[in-house]
């Protein structure tokens, strides 16, 4: 069984004990009314952009997320908010070491005996969560629930659904598809991101994600009778009806989006069984972007 297998199948453990923990980090999570900058790379990234839509989306204050590579650095925040599962990669270092003594930073990491400790200062460490598989999947939805917990929008219906998610098959011919969309609104267009990602690292899929109400201005195009297209959370009026009229393969589900990225992950490793692969060893990649210095 590969590590991927196992991690993600342990989520709804990993989420209940984020929620508890959640309240002891308060202040370094951000207070309401403070203007937050969330930083991350790769699948960081995309969990990040979930979080600063739903902080916004909840009147919390002035939310932002940036590839940590492209933060703005002549705009002012109350904190920086970094995530990082290895607490190695470069940009993230980088990052912090140029905000140190000019804004509060909190990282959230699985690896508290890296450089990142140094480098921030409040530190949050899921380290039950960490993961021995390149491609993540507990360790940042760990964190996503932290932060969701956090904005007091996390319940237990969302571990609920995410056994749902574990337990449930994935719908007929699915990993039999030769192209993979994922669409979301709000918050969830940043899972849908994820979910793609997912695809392509563990699976080598043709995979692309888009916010729902984009899909009609030029990537449906792409549907057809051999393709699939993923919607996380409620769809847009009329758009199930369209993408089914190209021969598509629609899938929507009632779960909680956190949960239908559970889903994906499970069709990722699905798909790379199929294909001969191992997920837990993506082509190219490595668990941290760790970068010579000069």
């Amino acid at each position: 069984m590969s590590h991927i297998h196992q991690e993600l199948t342990s989520q709804p453990e990993c989420w209940e004990r984020a929620a508890v923990q959640a309240p002891a980090h308060r202040d370094a999570l951000g207070r309401p009314g403070e203007r937050i900058a969330l930083v991350g790379c790769g699948t960081s990234l995309f969990m990040v952009q979930a979080v600063a839509a739903l902080r916004e989306a909840e009147g919390l204050g002035e939310t932002d997320a940036f590839a940590a590579s492209e933060f703005p650095a002549g705009r002012a925040y109350d904190r920086v908010i970094a995530l990082t599962r290895s607490g190695t990669t470069t940009e993230v270092l980088n990052l912090l070491g140029a905000l140190r003594g000019r804004v509060a930073t909190t990282t959230i990491t699985a690896d508290p005996d890296t450089p990142v400790r140094q480098a921030a200062d409040d530190v949050v460490v899921l380290d039950f969560a960490d993961e021995r598989s390149v491609v993540q999947t507990r360790f940042a939805t760990t964190a996503l629930t932290l932060l969701r917990a956090h904005l007091r929008l996390h319940t237990p219906q969302v571990v609920a659904d995410a056994r749902t998610a574990l337990a449930a098959p994935l719908p007929e011919g699915l990993v039999d598809r030769t192209q993979f969309t994922f669409l979301g609104c709000g918050w969830a267009a940043g899972l849908a991101q994820e979910a793609a990602l997912k695809m392509r690292e563990a699976s080598l899929s043709w995979t692309e994600a888009y916010p729902a109400m984009e899909y009609r201005h030029g990537p449906i195009s792409i549907s057809t009778t051999t393709t699939a297209t993923w919607m996380f959370g409620p769809a847009p009026e009329g758009l199930a009806e369209q993408v089914g009229e190209t021969g598509a393969l629609w899938i929507e589900s009632a779960l909680d989006p956190l949960a239908e990225l559970v889903r994906a992950q499970r069709l990722a490793v699905g798909v790379a069984a199929a294909k001969g692969l191992d997920p837990d060893r993506p082509r190219h990649l490595t668990r941290s972007v760790v970068l010579p210095t000069a």
